[in-house]
């Protein structure tokens, strides 16, 4: 499988990290083969289809904003990243607005989600990025979705109680199927 990724240019350095360390990294735990190429593109060559998801993840959360530790998590486990792009439900001049009420009063409603439902949120450019286990992640997807609809944070923060409430009876559940 192979695969080209458009990356801005100020995430490639990410990438690469401190003497190559972070694509090295990726390289190791997926078995994949990565290329940086000039004007922002990385190339992402891999036999394993597993492998090759993974590491396409990875680079695409890097570019998306977050930090390589925070990336590196979707090489672990069962993790998935979403990406939302502003500019699908909004005119330029709303972005901004909205970002910032995703981000909340210094940080809050942000933090509330992540907090919440074990969820990584990045907001970069014109997108929102969420890496977490899935099922939470569609839920602060939700969450997101809420704002951007105008919700007012105390109406997304009660949603956002109930269906952690509602997720942690889920896992009770499974506990005593298993």
């Amino acid at each position: 499988m192979e695969t080209e990724i458009r990356v801005p240019d100020d995430r490639i350095g990410v990438i690469i990290g401190k003497d190559g360390e972070i694509k090295k990294k990726i390289e190791e735990k997926t078995g994949c083969k990565i290329n940086v190429k000039p004007y922002g593109v990385v190339e992402i060559v891999c036999e394993d289809a597993i492998g090759f998801l993974k590491a396409r993840d990875a680079i695409n959360a890097i570019a998306h904003g977050f930090n390589p530790e925070t990336a590196m998590k979707l090489l672990e486990g069962f993790r998935i990243l979403e990406i939302i792009d502003l500019s699908d439900y909004l005119n330029d001049n709303a972005i901004q607005r909205i970002k910032g009420r995703i981000i909340g009063k210094g940080g809050k409603m942000r933090k509330n989600i992540e907090d919440m439902l074990g969820v990584d949120v990045s907001i970069y450019g014109k997108k929102v990025a969420i890496i977490g286990e899935p099922m939470n992640v569609n839920v602060a997807r939700e969450a997101i979705m809420m704002l951007i609809e105008g919700a007012q944070h105390t109406t997304v923060q009660r949603f956002l109680e109930n269906r952690r409430r509602e997720l942690k009876m889920k896992e009770l559940d499974w506990q005593d199927i298993l």
